[in-house]
């Protein structure tokens, strides 16, 4: 990105992305997406929205807490798409969530419980109010593609991780 995305006030950027990594991405991605949320930081960015999904919501989150050490003024919402996300989880990624959770500076939810819409609605809300969308999407088809689609139906540039990753 060569040129600031943000001119004169603090800017807020969503996360979304699959649940699930390929090995071959696994290595590269957490570097990549280090290096491209210090920059948006370094253009103003204060805020970051992710949505709670295991894969690459939770890794971004945890990114954003582990910048927050060194930039005490970042902040981290979640968008969650119901309070009863995590059932059928296992141990670890229910242990991962919360303490994601209890980190965050903000938690909303579309609905108490699981619903057939709760899903694409926080998708939604993640991009409403949003300056840029950062992604890692690979396949045209899901939620993340969904995501993506209505940020650039928004007008939200999208930056997509996967870009940037052998194919």
């Amino acid at each position: 990105m060569s040129q600031d995305l943000f001119l004169d006030r603090p800017r807020i950027v969503c996360l979304t992305g699959h649940r699930h990594i390929p090995p071959a991405h696994a290595l590269r991605l957490p570097a990549l997406l280090d290096a491209k949320m210090r920059e948006l930081i370094a253009q103003g960015t204060e805020e970051f929205r992710a949505g709670g999904a295991m894969g690459f919501d939770m890794l971004a989150a945890l990114k954003v807490l582990e910048l927050r050490e060194s930039v005490p003024h970042l902040r981290l919402r979640l968008c969650l798409p119901c309070r009863d996300q995590t059932r059928g989880w296992d141990e670890y990624s229910r242990r991962a969530y919360q303490y994601i959770l209890d980190r965050a500076d903000a938690v909303s939810y579309v609905a108490d419980s699981y619903t057939s819409t709760c899903m694409l609605e926080r998708d939604r809300r993640l991009v409403e109010g949003s300056d840029v969308c950062l992604a890692y999407c690979t396949q045209n088809r899901g939620g993340t593609f969904y995501t993506c689609t209505y940020a650039l139906k928004r007008d939200v540039p999208l930056i997509n991780l996967a870009d940037e990753l052998p194919k």
